[in-house]
């Protein structure tokens, strides 16, 4: 709950506003069987002023206790829905600058379930904080106050139904608290199973899996299934055991009345007014019951969200200094990188240095850690060991705005957001004029498909781009690279799905028009790094050789294999 007490401060207006209304309707509610009661003893002695009199202050309670029971909904369903509002947009801000070894920790299938199913699970908690748990004791205690001085002598029957309800209660609740947090697990798993087996959809249609992927998918949705039912079976046990003890102890205490009628006349006025404090007791402890559940369901969703908001990013940057791009120079000094829960090193005390203006080629075999040290290089990993420099200057203590405007990457898998090309393409630089945006794309050979839409760069990309092909994707992914204008340009692997026609031009296009910008390639085949003006081969993680192809091609014995084995497969025409 701690979590929410920033935004309780923030609208302490409402929350005000709330819990007058919720007082207010609260003890409307505990007077109007007293005053009943003086009704009824105005009756029986026949004091038709008295019950004038009361029957008017009854009307006005019940209208106090209706117009403030919406205020106090209205105000309290504002309230909710601010601070969740609020919450979601803290933690979706908090998730942004997680590093992927955070997101990956989480899973994104669980990030979505928490600014999601537990969002909501923390709606209807604030919900009923207000309108149920702090309108709840009032009536309970009051009613307790009310039936005790209504009729003194069986003070004990209602304090034993309390009693009853608090120890049943209590114990039901911390049994269901075990299982929402099993549930709320579950939860993460089946939209991680979902939002996999739904993007990956081809792949299942192609391998027919998918009878494989129903069964699993089933096997978690019948536990999540069977966590519902035993959340269901422990409320189901709750309300009639409630409603037992409640409906015994009226019926003990009619009985004992009606057994004393004779030596306590007075009784028969506050029979009815006694026996409505006592179902207002009974039906607030089940809706105590009732809330309680949803109190412990959003507890345990407070608890999911909060562990988002602790968790520490683990890429920091350093805001104190300057936010200007820095130079094109890249240095890597004795760099080693194991990925979080391996023990084996990605990359092991890798070192060497590219001026700015160079053309770098990284080459080496599925598996080498090439990703990874472009990776590096934009900080989407801090290495274990060892410095990384741009610009003469360690990441660690450059900002992030400084880096993304130095640093533009391009990914191997192009990903596109629902919204136009042009949209897409602006998020390189969203200040780009028409001019920035065409030249990108004519760099990345993607002028010739775009201009066969009517309406060009206001073309629709669907969602997940599934109206683009895979090498219209990556050359968009290639423009949106260029627009930044960044000092250096990483191309992981990002030409594969292109054909070698065009994958030519994109090369041609980037030696013409980056002549100062650092251009890193990433590549399998070696046709895409060999004009480069340095190559780096990596082998298992090592620097095992770096220079030009010339150079290469003289003192590396596995450069000198890869290239032996492309040539053999050029041939046969596999590449």
């Amino acid at each position: 709950m701690k979590i929410l007490l920033p935004y309780f401060k923030k609208y302490w207006r409402d929350v005000v506003l709330t819990t007058v209304f919720v007082i207010i309707s609260a003890f409307a509610s505990l007077f109007q069987p007293r005053v009943l009661e003086n009704i009824q003893k105005a009756l029986i002695k026949d004091q038709t002023s008295g019950v004038i009199n009361d029957g008017l202050w009854l009307i006005i309670l019940a209208i106090v206790s209706i117009a403030s029971g919406i205020l106090s909904v209205f105000y309290s369903a504002k309230l909710a829905q601010n601070i969740t509002s609020d919450l979601r947009e803290t933690t979706y801000s908090k998730i942004q600058s997680f590093s992927f070894a955070n997101i990956e920790y989480f899973s994104t299938g669980s990030l979505t379930t928490r600014l999601i199913n537990d969002m909501n699970q923390v709606t209807n908690l604030l919900m009923n904080l207000f309108l149920q748990l702090l309108r709840m004791p009032i009536l309970i205690v009051g009613s307790i106050i009310f039936s005790i001085i209504t009729i003194p002598r069986y003070w004990w029957a209602t304090l034993l139904m309390t009693g009853l309800i608090i120890f049943i209660g209590s114990w039901v609740l911390k049994k269901m608290g075990i299982v929402f947090e099993k549930f709320q697990g579950t939860m993460d798993e089946i939209s991680t199973q979902a939002k996999e087996t739904l993007q990956g959809v081809r792949v299942v249609k192609s391998f027919n899996q998918e009878d494989q992927e129903v069964k699993k998918f089933d096997q978690t949705s019948d536990r999540l299934n069977g966590y519902n039912l035993q959340i269901g079976y422990w409320f189901s046990t709750i309300m009639p055991a409630f409603l037992l003890m409640g409906y015994l102890i009226i019926a003990l205490v009619t009985y004992l009345i009606g057994t004393s009628i004779k030596s306590h006349p007075a009784d028969v006025a506050v029979i009815s007014p006694y026996l409505n404090y006592i179902l207002t007791l009974l039906f607030c402890s089940l809706n105590v019951g009732m809330v309680s559940m949803t109190f412990t369901r959003g507890n345990v969703s407070l608890r999911r969200i909060k562990e988002v908001l602790d968790t520490k990013p683990d890429v920091v940057f350093n805001e104190k200094v300057p936010k200007s791009a820095l130079a094109g120079s890249i240095e890597f000094d004795d760099v080693s990188f194991t990925y979080q829960g391996n023990t084996d090193p990605t990359l092991e005390h890798i070192s060497f240095k590219a001026n700015a203006g160079e053309q770098i080629g990284i080459i080496g075999a599925t598996g080498s850690g090439k990703s990874t040290l472009a990776q590096l290089i934009a900080r989407i990993y801090d290495p274990t060991a060892g410095k990384v420099k741009i610009g003469g200057s360690d990441l660690r203590e450059v900002s992030e705005e400084a880096l993304r405007k130095t640093v533009a990457f391009v990914l191997q898998k192009a990903i596109l957001f629902s919204g136009t090309i042009k949209s897409n393409l602006k998020q390189g630089n969203s200040e780009a004029t028409n001019y920035e945006i065409e030249r990108a794309a004519q760099m990345a050979q993607a002028q010739e498909f775009i201009q066969r839409y009517s309406d060009n760069y206001d073309h629709e990309v669907e969602e997940r781009s599934a109206n683009l092909s895979g090498g219209q994707k990556q050359r968009l992914s290639i423009a949106r690279g260029l627009i930044s204008g960044a000092p250096i340009l990483i191309l992981d692997d990002s030409t594969s799905a292109l054909d070698a026609e065009s994958e030519k031009k994109v090369q041609q296009a980037l030696e013409k028009e980056l002549t100062g910008t650092t251009t890193v390639i990433i590549a399998e085949k070696l046709v895409s790094v060999m004009h480069a003006d340095k190559i780096l081969v990596l082998d298992q993680g090592k620097l095992v050789a770096q220079g030009t192809h010339k150079e290469l091609l003289k003192s590396s014995p596995i450069y000198q294999e890869i290239y032996q084995t492309q040539k053999a497969k050029e041939k046969r025409g596999d590449l």
